[in-house]
This record gives C-alpha cells, sequence and structure tokens, in this order.
C-alpha cells in the first residue's frame, strides 16, 4: 500500500484511488479550513470548510430521513457531480447550483435536528476524505418516488436506495 503525505485532520483516513486502498499519514494542517477530497480519479484535491458546510447542510435537507447508505448515495451523486464537466467543480458549487436542489428553492431551511445534523455532517466528512462511492453507479440526478421529474427518461437509472432514486447520464464521451 502506498503512503501519501498530505495536510489533514488529526486522524489518518483511507483514501481510495481506484480500488487500491492508500494510508494517509498526516501533518498538522497548513490551513485549518481545508480538508483533503479524494475524487473517483487518482486525485486528492483540497476542499474548504464551506465545502463540508455545503455537503452536511444538502445531506441534512435531502436525505436526513434515510439511513447512513441512503446519505452517503446522496454525497455520492453531490461528488459525481463535482468530478464531472458538466457542474461545478467545488461541492459548494454543486449545492448552490439554481434548481438542483428543491431545499434551495425557497431559502435555505433552518437544521432544528441537532443529531440529524451530526450525521449528516459525519457523513459528509467522510465522503469528502475518501469513503469508496460504490452505491450509486456513478450517479449524477436523483429524485424521490413521489415525483416523476422528465429528465429522468434521458438518464440511466442505476439503483434505488431508501426513497431515492438515481440516475446516470448514458451517453458516452469520446475519449483521445
Amino acid at each position: 500500500m502506498a503512503a501519501i503525505r498530505l495536510e489533514a485532520s488529526a486522524h489518518s483516513p483511507l483514501l481510495y484511488a481506484s480500488s487500491d486502498a492508500v494510508k494517509v499519514e498526516t501533518t498538522p494542517p497548513a490551513n485549518p479550513e481545508t480538508l483533503s477530497l479524494a475524487s473517483a480519479g487518482t486525485t486528492v484535491r483540497t476542499v474548504s470548510q464551506d465545502d463540508l458546510d455545503c455537503m452536511a447542510e444538502a445531506l441534512y435537507h435531502e436525505a436526513r430521513g434515510e439511513g447512513a447508505r441512503g446519505q452517503q448515495a446522496v454525497a455520492e451523486v453531490i461528488l459525481n457531480r463535482v468530478d464531472s464537466r458538466a457542474f461545478p467543480s467545488s461541492v459548494c458549487g454543486v449545492v448552490r447550483q439554481p434548481s438542483q436542489f428543491s431545499y434551495r428553492n425557497r431559502g435555505v431551511p433552518a437544521m432544528n435536528n441537532r443529531s440529524a445534523y451530526q450525521r449528516a455532517r459525519a457523513i459528509a466528512e467522510a465522503a469528502l476524505t475518501g469513503q469508496p462511492r460504490t452505491l450509486t453507479g456513478g450517479a449524477t440526478y436523483f429524485h424521490t418516488p413521489a415525483v416523476r421529474p422528465a429528465w429522468s427518461r434521458r438518464f440511466e437509472r442505476t439503483t434505488q436506495i431508501g426513497r431515492h432514486i438515481f440516475y446516470r447520464d448514458n451517453t458516452r464521451l469520446a475519449s483521445n
């Protein structure tokens, strides 16, 4: 197992690049406002504290009634969007993109359930520090069964986890 030195928090999480686990050795962070984010590929990016807050907010409002697996799946969608050229390249950019997350359509509601927020934040941190993305088959969209959005016909359904149905864009991109 290869070792990589990164600025990170006090613990040493595992980051996953492809199918091989990579042990992370930590040093005191130069900027305590950042975390390390493992993408689906082999690159590691720095994510701001704001991005952790945005991810936790999205998980709280979009999936707090789900189990941990359902919240992890929503986190995967957000990170898959960050990795896609079709969406903004940061977690906050994805979460704040107009008309993408219904809870933001009329202003962000308060997060009054402290334990639900702490759970969402822990799941967000795990996702941002490299938890493997194996739940949604690369999904970049989701909705509840209560709605049937027109866009869902254009995409490939990958799975249903809890009360969310997940989709990915099934168009192939040419690689040069």
